[in-house]
């Protein structure tokens, strides 16, 4: 028996299947959504970012007013301790180079001791004890034209020889 077109069993299309139309369709759609995605993306290099942190350099007040020693007075509100010796002035950064805990002063013993591992740091910022792999960081400090101290933050150094000369040391003997 032969076919006839009007005696073939008749193949209805299946509503779930995707036809060869809707499959470009869908193609071309994917095709302009990723070139969008990559003109939108480019675009967004023209335009700049913006940081909206706070600056890392603040008024830390007159030098007169730091005793020998060590002061704690910048510690909790911008994490920098501003020590004094008969020679001058510098300030640590509170930040361990261990795992970046904040270390705490214990001035009987007279070294820094971070909570957190047990680094223990001299006055100067050196490892005496501990995981910590480097010595504390010594900031930016310069005394402005009216006798304040200015700490900038952004500016740091801990190498021995370089953290005892200016920027991060303020040589108070002349004043």
């Amino acid at each position: 028996m032969v076919e006839t077109p009007a005696t073939a069993p008749k193949i209805e299309e299946s509503p779930d299947l995707l036809s060869r139309r809707g499959f470009m369709q869908l193609a071309w759609g994917a095709l302009a959504a990723f070139l969008g995605g990559v003109a939108a993306n480019s675009l967004r290099f023209l335009f700049p970012n913006v940081v909206y942190e706070p600056s890392q350099k603040f008024n830390a007040g007159p030098a007169v007013d730091y005793p020998l020693g060590v002061s704690l007075k910048w510690m909790r509100e911008q994490r920098v301790w501003v020590v004094r010796r008969e020679q001058g002035l510098y300030a640590l950064w509170g930040r361990c180079t261990h795992l970046g805990c904040t270390p705490s002063w214990f001035g009987g013993e007279d070294r820094f001791k971070c909570p957190c591992h047990g680094s223990n740091f001299s006055p100067q910022g050196d490892v005496i004890a501990g995981p910590a792999p480097k010595p504390l960081w010594h900031c930016k400090i310069e005394l402005a034209s009216n006798g304040d101290l200015i700490i900038d933050k952004a500016v740091l150094e801990n190498r021995p020889g370089f953290r005892e000369n200016a920027p991060y040391f303020v040589d108070t003997q002349g004043a």
